[in-house]
C-alpha cells in the first residue's frame, strides 16, 4: 500500500485488513510471509471483489500513511470497515489460520434477528444493546443501521425485527432504534433514538455514545488495548457476583467524575481474575469491593470504600494522584492538613507498590515499540 492507492482501496472494499511493517524489524519479518500465506488463504476464500483484501504498509517509505494511523510500533494489525478505521487492532495469534478465521468473523452478519418481542426477553441483561424495528429488510434505514452495527459490533449486541414481530414497538413505515443498556450492571434506562436514520454520521455517533461506556470492564483480553491508551487507571476490583457495587460506582464516575474521561480511564475488574494486583496492595478476594488506582508507575489504594459514597472524595482521590500528594504521602506519611486515616497497608518510608497493569501493555517479545517511555 502506498499513498496513491490507499484510499481507493479502504473505500471500494467491505473489510481491509492493514500490516504496518518496518524492514528491519525481526517480528514484521517474521510475520510477513504468515501474513502473505493468510491473503492467499483468504482470496480462495472470498474471491469475490471489494469483499476483502490484506495490504501491507512499509513505515520508513511511507511516513505519511504512518502518521495518519498513528503506528507506535511494529507490526500493527489495524481492520478498515466500510471505510472507517476501527478502533480496535489486531492483537491475536499471528498465524494464517488464525488470520482467515478472524477476517471469517468480521464479515459475519453482526445484527441477530428476533422473531417475536418475546424473544427479547432472554437477552443477555449484563450486555448493551441496540434493538432495531423495521417493516422491510430492503428499507434504506436498515441499510444504514447494518453499516452502523458492522463498523461497532465489538461495543454492542445488534438485534432486529422486522414486519409482524416489531409492529407493536413502531408506527408503519417509521423504523425506531433504541438502546437498552447493560441493565443488570448500571442504573441506565433505554433510550430511543431521535436523529435521522437516513445519516450514517449521526447514527454512528450516537451509537457509539451509547455502546461505549465511560466506564469499562477490564480483562486479559482487553488489558494490552486499554494500556496503550496511555491514561491511569481508575479500578473497582469487586467479587464476581457482586454487581450493586459496579452498579454505584457508574453511576458516581457519571454523575461526578465526567470531566475526568481525557485524563483517566474507568474500570471494573474482577477481583477474583485480577487477584495477583490485589495481592501487591496487600489485599485479598476477601476486602472485594475496593477501588485503586494504577498510574503505570505505582498503584495507590483508596483508603475506604465507603468514601466513594461521600461526595466529592473520589474526585479528591484523583486529584491527589495529579498533584503528587499520593506518591508524597506514600513516602513520608499524611500531610499534617490531612484527616483521612492512614492505610495500615502503606507503611511510611516505603515506595508505592508497582505498577502491575503496565506489565499487560504491548510486549517487547512481540513488538519493536518505538516510543518506549510512552507508557
Amino acid at each position: 500500500m502506498t499513498s496513491d492507492n490507499i484510499d481507493m482501496t479502504l473505500a471500494s472494499n467491505e473489510l481491509v485488513f492493514l500490516n504496518f511493517y518496518a524492514e528491519w524489524c525481526r517480528f514484521s519479518n517474521i510475520l510477513a510471509p504468515i501474513f502473505a500465506e493468510a491473503a492467499d488463504k483468504i482470496k480462495e476464500e472470498f474471491p469475490e471483489a471489494g469483499k476483502v483484501v490484506l495490504g501491507k504498509v512499509d513505515c520508513d517509505k511511507e511516513t505519511a500513511i504512518a502518521s495518519r494511523f498513528h503506528i507506535n510500533k511494529y507490526p500493527t494489525l489495524k481492520i478498515v470497515r466500510n471505510g472507517q478505521l476501527s478502533k480496535r487492532e489486531y492483537r491475536g495469534q499471528r498465524s494464517a489460520e488464525a488470520f482467515l478465521e478472524f477476517v471469517k468473523k468480521q464479515l459475519e452478519d453482526p445484527i441477530q434477528e428476533f422473531k417475536s418481542l418475546k424473544d427479547l426477553e432472554n437477552l443477555d441483561s449484563k450486555k448493551r444493546l441496540i434493538l432495531g424495528y423495521f417493516d422491510r429488510r430492503d428499507q434504506p434505514e436498515y441499510d444504514i443501521f447494518r453499516k452502523v452495527a458492522t463498523n461497532l459490533k465489538e461495543d454492542c449486541q445488534f438485534h432486529v425485527g422486522f414486519g409482524d414481530a416489531a409492529q407493536a414497538m413502531h408506527p408503519p413505515g417509521t423504523p425506531i432504534i433504541v438502546f437498552r443498556p447493560d441493565v443488570a450492571l448500571s442504573h441506565e434506562n433505554d433510550e430511543t433514538y431521535t436523529g435521522s436514520l437516513q445519516n450514517f454520521d449521526e447514527l454512528k455517533i450516537w451509537v457509539q455514545e451509547k455502546c461505549v461506556p465511560l466506564v469499562r470492564e477490564i480483562t486479559f483480553e482487553n488489558a494490552e488495548e486499554l494500556t496503550e491508551e496511555g491514561l491511569p487507571f481508575l479500578i473497582l476490583f469487586h467479587h464476581p457476583t457482586d454487581h450493586n457495587s459496579i452498579k454505584d460506582y457508574k453511576s458516581i464516575i457519571e454523575r461526578q467524575l465526567l470531566d475526568e474521561k481525557q485524563n483517566v480511564n474507568f474500570l471494573t475488574a474482577d477481583g477474583k481474575r485480577f487477584a495477583h494486583p490485589l495481592h501487591h496492595l496487600g489485599k485479598s478476594e476477601d476486602d472485594l469491593p475496593l477501588i485503586a488506582i494504577d498510574s503505570f508507575k505505582h498503584m495507590y489504594l483508596f483508603p475506604h470504600f465507603s468514601d466513594m459514597y461521600s461526595p466529592g472524595k473520589l474526585k479528591q482521590f484523583l486529584q491527589d494522584l495529579y498533584s503528587g500528594k499520593l506518591h508524597r504521602e506514600f513516602h513520608y506519611g499524611p500531610d499534617p492538613s490531612n484527616d483521612i486515616e492512614p492505610d495500615p497497608h502503606t507503611g511510611k518510608g516505603t515506595s508505592p507498590p508497582e505498577s502491575k497493569f503496565k506489565e499487560l501493555g504491548p510486549s517487547k517479545h512481540r513488538y519493536t515499540l518505538l516510543e518506549k517511555d510512552e507508557l
